[in-house]
């Protein structure tokens, strides 16, 4: 069928809007209508090749739309269904089989290979085959994907609001609510307040954690953090950002996220919490 999609054929272009043509859903595969995506770094980092992803390519992978049609073999959703698109796994190698399909063995294979699981390429310009990007390619306006890649939301919530659910709002509220799992009425510091950091924040308010503390550099995000359930927020540029934490909660942080990826704001992360 033909789409349009944002199409990267050099490394740091600008995204160019693009005919496609996007072949049918294979089995265990479904056809969606794109309604809405988001836009996260790791689609820049893959536009400037940080991220070695096969060009050209056709990225995108916190989509969110519309089931149109399921291939063979699908059983998890139907045609009509709401569903947000997020990271592609085997669902057969031993860490899916306990749980764990984000430490899927083949997931650098399968999210940044360019390639469907089955070797091959839905997306085609002509002759020239598309690198799919995260097994979706959401910067599209419809796009193919394996069933364990999309999960049914409801139809009742607007899917202009729900991409982000697919990767940053996941990784967040999942890093308190899944790994760190705080107990209610400890404390936490969440350094870096992005998509990612106040996706954590609100984890943090839900579980119940009594002192939730949010350093940035920006005050409007800062601002934000406070409307999402922040009880205190530190502008790391404009005090000692450890010793702020230790006197918020007696001493340091019973826990923390660092969501920058900066080597001295990850020092103070660790710094800030107590023993």
């Amino acid at each position: 069928m033909q789409i349009k999609g944002a199409v990267i054929h050099e490394k740091g272009q600008d995204f160019t809007i693009e005919e496609l043509e996007l072949s049918e859903p294979k089995q265990n595969e479904v056809l969606v209508k794109v309604v809405a995506a988001g836009v996260c770094h790791t689609d820049a980092v893959a536009r400037d090749q940080m991220i070695p992803v096969p060009l050209p390519a056709v990225l995108g992978h916190e989509g969110a739309g519309i089931i149109e049609k399921v291939g063979s073999g699908v059983q998890t959703v139907k045609p009509g269904d709401h569903v947000v698109l997020s990271f592609s796994s085997c669902g057969h190698c031993e860490n899916c089989l306990t749980g764990h399909p984000a430490s899927c063995i083949y997931l650098t294979e399968f999210n940044f290979g360019g390639r469907m699981p089955d070797g091959t390429h839905r997306i085609h310009q002509g002759d020239q085959e598309m690198s799919t990007f995260f097994g979706q390619s959401s910067f599209g306006t419809y796009a193919v994907a394996n069933e364990r890649n999309v999960v049914k939301v409801d139809q009742d919530v607007d899917l202009n609001l729900l991409g982000p659910l697919g990767c940053g709002i996941q990784t967040g509220a999942g890093t308190v609510i899944n790994k760190l799992q705080p107990e209610f009425g400890s404390t936490l510091a969440v350094f870096g307040c992005g998509a990612v950091g106040l996706s954590a924040i609100m984890a943090a308010k839900i579980i119940g954690c009594s002192k939730i503390i949010a350093i940035d550099v920006h005050d409007s995000r800062l601002e934000l953090a406070k409307e999402l359930g922040a009880t205190h927020v530190i502008n790391g540029s404009e005090v000692d950002t450890v010793e702020e934490v230790r006197k918020v909660t007696n001493g340091g942080t019973n826990y923390a996220v660092e969501t920058t990826g900066v080597s001295p704001v990850v020092v103070q992360s660790v710094q800030s919490l107590r023993s």
